[in-house]
């Protein structure tokens, strides 16, 4: 399938693959790990067809796109090598694809490789980490599809990301990051970008709230913004709390990334994050009445 689409459609629409992305309104991305060991859900969907179930109930709750990933990028994890998270995605892909047809899905990969096979599932997104910075054929190959891409960004590798992260400013580092990377990936007639900022990689706490105060300057480059805060070290490591007492602190924080320009809400939690979405429109829908 070749990239014809060279344009954000009009109405905040995005081609991805055979579906179009409605984002005149934020919209929800389920969190679909098939890891051992991520810091929130590992183990969770590993067993048998426990990502069938997954899935249903995202969809049920009000997930737009559902997120699969192979690989913890936890802090101090490991890169996974690019057979290795084939053969835990593929079988997941093929029986997702199957059983929920009208649903979008996202691969979270930093593999160049993985994109031609994804493409052929009719995967419609894919999700890298790593921005296009640790495979040097990430954006020639998402180039030659139509593909929507996810472009986060990180300092560093999960494995090392945490050791002293420093920014000259951390909002005017991201936003050049992107620029640059914007630049090249339309350079090679690709349009379908998404932006992402990487809370929690490559950040300490301080560059983590810094980002989220002033996320509403990476609107300015001209892609929707997908923010990932659920229940990440940002939210427990400030309250002193586990991952898994983070469920109201996250929907705190999306509703401020909702305020500052945030389109895509990644989440582990679908239903409390419809129900953000909901209260931050109608918040908005008052503010024009006053």
């Amino acid at each position: 399938m070749s990239n014809k689409n060279t344009s954000f459609l009009k109405n905040k629409e995005m081609i991805c693959g055979d579906k179009v992305l409605d984002l005149s309104e934020p919209r929800i991305m389920g969190i679909l790990n098939l890891t051992q060991d991520s810091f929130y859900d590992g183990g969770k969907h590993t067993q048998g067809e426990d990502y069938l179930h997954a899935a249903e109930a995202m969809i049920a709750e009000g997930a737009h796109i559902i997120d699969v990933g192979a690989a913890s990028t936890r802090p101090g994890a490991k890169l996974i090598d690019e057979k290795q998270e084939w053969d835990i995605l593929y079988q997941p892909l093929v029986k997702m694809k199957k059983a929920f047809p009208d649903m979008m899905f996202s691969v979270d990969t930093y593999n160049a490789s993985q994109i031609a096979k994804c493409a052929d599932l009719g995967v419609h997104l894919i999700n890298d980490i790593s921005g296009g910075s640790w495979d040097q054929n990430m954006f020639s190959e998402i180039a030659k599809y139509s593909m929507a891409y996810v472009m986060m960004h990180i300092q560093g590798k999960p494995e090392n990301m945490q050791n002293a992260p420093s920014y000259h400013s951390v909002i005017d580092d991201v936003v050049d990051f992107f620029a640059k990377r914007i630049k090249r990936l339309k350079d090679l007639e690709f349009h379908q970008i998404i932006i992402d900022p990487g809370f929690g990689f490559g950040k300490s706490l301080g560059h983590n709230f810094e980002l989220l105060a002033e996320m509403n300057r990476l609107t300015d480059l001209g892609c929707p913004v997908l923010a990932g805060l659920s229940r990440k070290s940002m939210i427990f490591r400030s309250l002193d709390i586990s991952p898994q007492e983070a469920l109201n602190g996250t929907s705190v924080l999306n509703t401020l990334a909702l305020q500052n320009g945030a389109d895509i809400l990644r989440v582990h939690d679908i239903k409390e994050a419809n129900e953000t979405i909901k209260l931050v429109l109608r918040y908005k829908r008052g503010l024009k009445n006053i």
